[in-house]
């Protein structure tokens, strides 16, 4: 008896030691040309909840420089995406690629059922959005879209007001996104190359800073299209972005409010912050904590989340969090990450690119 005893107490510290230290979720890095990838690796190399299992990029050298910085393996590195899938087996896959590669990237993923985390915006296109959508449904995996704006709290008080109808109905939505530039403010190379490239980033300050406006509009929405979108853009330093805008403002409308999205190369500052304005009251965002608050019949109210109660609930308050819940646990994708939002806001942004082309206002939905 006193053996059986031992054995099944040693049986359940066996249990809670599994359940305290879960095995970690095999990553892998899919491209490095995405600046992000460098704050990953800073943030995440010693995470015990996920486990690096190999690292892919067309450039040696380029992979090299990253090992050298965060003393990565050698062995981590391999030539393609098939050949890390065949010899790691990943989970999921983290892409740090341009955009313009995420169709191939997540197309070569489903084929083998390896899930998809990958930095936004999700396509360069409405077409490319819809065959991501096919792709992850044929082989039954989550795509997933990492805005840093998901993480900030005040986005999250905004939300849960809105839930609770404090503004009443809402009437606008202004998003203000941007910096100095992605040259003004020395990306890596290899970043500025493809992010000032319309093929492969799909515009310039259009699609780098507009999709998450479109992003927390579609979500504050609660995921309702908007009926029309009419943008303007503009090169203000041709000198220096030849190729693309780098400043752009894009009006949606819904049938009973309006989203004004003013996405920059060209702030003085780093800038991501949002005013949203309701029949009862208003809230403005100050960055990733901050917030002001009016409701109807009193005082402007200032909070700020940084040392105190967080509105964002585990596990949605960390991208990589997020995805081991959603493949591990059965979670379900926040509204800010989740495919369903953001093919919305690549239909959002395609109709941008072609109202501001052509001077009209475009309605919606695309055609497929």
């Amino acid at each position: 008896m006193h053996r059986i005893v031992v054995l099944l107490i040693a049986s359940c510290l066996l249990c809670t030691s599994a359940w305290a230290h879960p095995a970690p979720l095999r990553v892998a890095v899919v491209g490095l040309v995405h600046g992000h990838v460098d704050g990953f690796f800073q943030h995440n190399l010693h995470r015990t909840d996920i486990e690096i299992v190999g690292v892919t990029d067309p450039s040696r050298a380029l992979f090299d420089r990253y090992a050298k910085q965060f003393s990565l393996a050698p062995t981590l590195y391999y030539a393609t995406l098939d050949e890390l899938i065949a010899k790691t087996h990943p989970q999921a896959v983290l892409a740090y690629t341009s955009t313009y590669d995420h169709r191939a990237v997540v197309e070569t993923c489903a084929s083998h059922g390896v899930h998809v985390m990958m930095e936004k915006p999700l396509a360069v296109s409405y077409a490319d959005a819809l065959a991501i959508a096919e792709a992850a449904k044929r082989g039954k995996i989550h795509v997933l879209v990492n805005y840093e704006t998901t993480w900030y709290s005040s986005n999250h008080a905004v939300y849960n007001l809105n839930e609770r109808r404090a503004f009443g109905g809402i009437r606008k939505i202004v998003v203000h996104d941007g910096h100095r530039g992605p040259k003004e403010i020395g990306v890596q190379p290899e970043f500025l190359f493809w992010l000032t490239d319309p093929k492969l980033n799909g515009a310039g300050a259009l699609f780098d800073f507009g999709c998450y406006g479109a992003d927390l509009s579609t979500w504050l929405m609660n995921g309702e299209r908007p009926e029309s979108v009419i943008a303007v853009t503009n090169t203000i330093k041709p000198d220096v972005y030849p190729k693309v805008d780098d400043e752009a403002v894009v009006v949606l409308k819904y049938p009973k409010s309006v989203t004004i999205i003013q996405a920059s190369w060209n702030w003085p500052f780093d800038r991501k912050d949002m005013e949203v304005y309701g029949d009862n009251g208003y809230a403005v965002t100050v960055g990733r904590d901050g917030l002001r608050i009016r409701l109807q019949g009193e005082k402007e109210v200032t909070r700020s989340f940084a040392t105190g109660e967080s509105p964002i609930q585990v596990p949605y308050d960390d991208p990589l969090t997020e995805l081991r819940a959603v493949i591990l646990d059965n979670a379900r994708p926040d509204g800010l990450t989740s495919l369903e939002t953001n093919l919305i806001v690549t239909e959002i942004l395609d109709a941008a690119r072609t109202s501001a082309a052509s001077g009209r206002t475009i309605s919606l939905p695309l055609k497929r």
